[in-house]
């Protein structure tokens, strides 16, 4: 056969679980079957399937498989090259009979075929008889990797009472080997510790409840799952992990007293809140579904109350009354306990729920006197004699042995003592007569003491309120001003009175109000009652004169409707005054000062111009004074104000200050004539009203400015003020000389100026100046 005649012949390669990109022609025949009974041939090449076992140990090169040209005549005649990967380093291939060997260890974990391309050429000639064909060499797996668990150890939680088959938690090992070929990463899993309670998949490592486990017995397991491969045939490797499973608290027990019959005691002295003792509850269950509310049932709630210590989950026995050991001796409550959270789910048919029965006895203590009332009202008339008799308070010793007791009353440091108590009795007398416009109610304490024990001693509050009599008689409220003029008529109203009484009516006050006996017969004033305790004056006669008497004594009698009934006389001043129509009060006060010091009102006129003229005078004189103390610079500041110069030339010195003098504007003499002004025409007028309506655009408008402007230049008086201002000379005064150009010597006739023209369009004017300049000096 002519190898260049021969088409070129393709490698029938060894189908692998995942195809190289390489390779050309593919099979579709399972990898899993054995191969080395099956010969391959090709138009031009034969050789069977190729295989290199990994991990093999042997010193010497392992046979792999055989390269053949159906051209071979076994002259040896031909040679078998080896290229591609690994060729010569882990590969080899005897050139004379295509035989390729393994050399080295393979790893089908990091690579798990290799592609090499083989040639066979005539050793005379060197010329190929067959092509260059590419081939696989596949890397045969063994079992050479263990399960792993990655995630381990594991950690799951599962409600406790959980049904069998309730799924805890998976576990998952893997396998390094290939999965495609073989048994050598099929994973088959199983329990080794953790039965009979619980059970896993062999396939999934799904680890699931066995059976239903109390936490109260036990919270916690260990399991340990096992993973083999090879599905677990003889020769399997293996690796196992742990799961600890926690059983979660579920609310599945109720809780429970302690005891079925607690005893307490209590001193009737205890007040109110105090702890009388605690009782215990047992639940199995934790966290909040051992949370438990305790309560009191029966009729003896009102008596003691219980509360739940949340950080103890105890029942804390309160004292809600006082209790008294006379009275009732001991106390049988019932106290109950439920859980605060309740799972219905789990709720069993029984009660979750628990009682006891606590019993509690009262202590008998030695009490102080109790008072049959905590406060006393007691009542006495006012101006009772001494040892009058108030009223009585009583206690007694609530003990069984009843001991008697003693009576005092606390008195103040400050305190006048007004009442006394007989230390036997309680009776409570006064010391002295008591008056009700001083103090109507009096306060006191009064103490009861145990004899055989003094530290027994309690305390009651007596009001004693004091009872009012018509002590007092009525009067004026304050001092009545009253005034009647020269010219009052008869039966004219000059004054309004009325009347107060310190006593206390109970139906209230009624005052009557008449003249006094002494002054029945007095023809000048007559008092009328207005029965609303308000009574008038009134003038019994017309005209008065304050030369034959300056006032009146008016005496009025008051007359109250106490038990039994008083009067009083009160005088009414009153002043006659010097009035037309009304009276001044004001006026006729001051008439009544002055009738009283001897004065007539001439000489009061007279007394206060005289005042008046001596404070004018004071008054001038402090004028004068501070005139004087005025400093006299002041007068020159308007001269220093005139000599102010500003220079705003050259070269003047000290001989410019004679251009002009402003106080020569100043004189009278050098103003010009005041002329009068023009009157402006009544249009202007009703113009310039309207000028803040129309604008400056308008006729009206510019014609009355125009009008006042030229009225403005024609007044002479209108400042500033015209000056004149000659410069005769030049810089004689200044020491530093001229400073102008016009009498200088030097000249810039040879300046050049032709620049200025690249200035540009804005120099333009000024280059045409210089350069003509220029020209003409030139």
């Amino acid at each position: 056969m002519n190898c260049y005649g021969l088409l070129p012949l393709m490698l029938m390669l060894v189908q692998l679980s995942s195809c190289s990109p390489g390779m050309r022609n593919r099979s579709a025949q399972n990898t899993d079957q054995p191969f080395t009974a099956v010969r391959r041939v090709k138009r031009g090449w034969v050789w069977e399937p190729l295989f290199a076992t990994e991990e093999q140990t042997s010193t010497e090169p392992v046979y792999v498989g055989q390269l053949k040209s159906d051209l071979e005549k076994q002259d040896g005649n031909l040679k078998y090259i080896l290229t591609g990967e690994g060729a010569g380093s882990i590969f080899i291939i005897d050139e004379y009979n295509g035989k390729i060997y393994v050399k080295q260890k393979l790893d089908r974990e990091k690579k798990p075929f290799y592609t090499l391309r083989a040639q066979a050429i005539n050793r005379s000639t060197q010329l190929p008889v067959e092509p260059e064909s590419e081939f696989i060499i596949k890397v045969r797996d063994i079992n050479d990797h263990e399960p792993q668990f990655l995630d381990g150890p594991y950690v799951a939680s599962v409600p406790e009472m959980s049904p069998e088959g309730t799924s805890v938690t998976q576990v998952t090992a893997t396998d390094g080997d290939d999965p495609s070929s073989g048994n050598s990463a099929r994973l088959l899993y199983s329990l080794v510790q953790g039965q009979p309670y619980f059970s896993v998949e062999p396939k999934t490592g799904v680890i699931r409840m066995a059976s239903q486990m109390d936490r109260e017995t036990k919270d916690q397991y260990l399991v340990i799952i096992q993973a083999k491969d090879m599905v677990g045939q003889d020769g399997a490797l293996s690796a196992t992990a742990t799961v600890t499973i926690n059983l979660s608290d579920i609310n599945d027990n109720p809780p429970k007293f302690q005891h079925r019959l607690y005893y307490m005691s209590v001193s009737e002295e205890a007040p109110v809140g105090t702890t009388v003792g605690k009782v215990f509850a047992e639940d199995s269950d934790i966290g909040e579904n051992a949370a438990m509310n305790y309560s009191i049932e029966g009729d003896s709630s009102d008596v003691f109350d219980i509360i739940t210590d949340n950080e103890t989950q105890e029942g804390i026995i309160l004292l809600r009354k006082r209790v008294d050991y006379e009275s009732q001796r001991r106390y049988s409550i019932r106290a109950k306990v439920v859980n605060r959270y309740i799972d219905e789910d789990v709720l069993k048919e029984e009660p979750f729920e628990d009682k006891t029965i606590v019993k509690i006895n009262v202590e008998d203590a030695d009490e102080p006197p109790v008072f049959t009332s905590e406060n006393y009202v007691m009542e006495i008339a006012e101006g009772a004699v001494s040892g009058s008799l108030v009223g009585t308070v009583t206690a007694r010793d609530p003990d069984k042995d009843d001991c008697p007791v003693r009576y005092s009353i606390v008195h103040g440091m400050r305190l006048k003592r007004l009442f006394s108590i007989n230390e036997h009795n309680g009776t409570i007398v006064t010391t002295e007569p008591l008056d009700r416009e001083i103090a109507s109610w009096h306060n006191i304490t009064v103490t009861a003491t145990e004899t055989r024990n003094p530290e027994q001693i309690s305390e009651a509050n007596v009001y004693i309120q004091v009872l009012d009599v018509n002590d007092h008689a009525p009067e004026f409220p304050k001092y009545y001003e009253t005034f009647v003029c020269e010219n009052a008529v008869s039966g004219q109203l000059i004054q309004s009175i009325s009347a107060v009484d310190r006593d206390d009516s109970a139906e209230g006050h009624h005052f009557s109000f008449s003249l006094a006996q002494e002054a029945t017969n007095n023809s000048h004033f007559t008092v009328k009652d207005n029965q609303d305790n308000t009574a008038g004056i009134f003038t019994a006669k017309s005209g008065f004169r304050r030369q034959e008497q300056f006032s009146f004594s008016l005496p009025v009698l008051i007359l109250d409707n106490g038990t039994p009934p008083l009067t009083s006389t009160n005088t009414l001043t009153i002043t006659v005054c010097d009035c037309d129509t009304e009276v001044n009060i004001l006026y006729c006060r001051y008439g009544a000062f002055l009738y009283a010091m001897g004065l007539s009102t001439e000489a009061l006129v007279a007394v206060l111009a005289c005042i008046l003229i001596l404070l004018v005078f004071f008054l001038a004189i402090v004028a004068v004074r501070q005139q004087r103390k005025k400093s006299p610079f002041l007068e020159k500041i308007e001269e220093f104000r005139e000599n102010i110069v500003r220079y705003d030339d050259e070269g003047g010195g000290e001989e410019d200050t004679e251009a002009f003098d402003i106080s020569a504007l100043r004189t009278r003499t050098v103003m010009r004539t005041h002329k009068p002004r023009r009157k402006v025409p009544t249009e202007i007028h009703s113009l310039y009203r309207q000028s803040l309506q129309v604008g400056p655009d308008s006729v009206i408008f510019r014609q009355f400015i125009a009008e006042k402007l030229d009225e403005a230049n024609t007044d002479p008086s209108a400042p500033p003020y015209d000056s004149l201002q000659t410069y005769a000379f030049e810089g004689t005064g200044s020491s530093a000389g001229s400073l102008s150009s016009l009498g200088s010597s030097t000249s810039d006739a040879d300046q050049n100026y032709d620049y200025l023209t690249d200035w540009g369009p804005h120099f333009k004017h000024l280059a045409g100046m210089y350069a003509s300049h220029r020209s003409v000096g030139d």
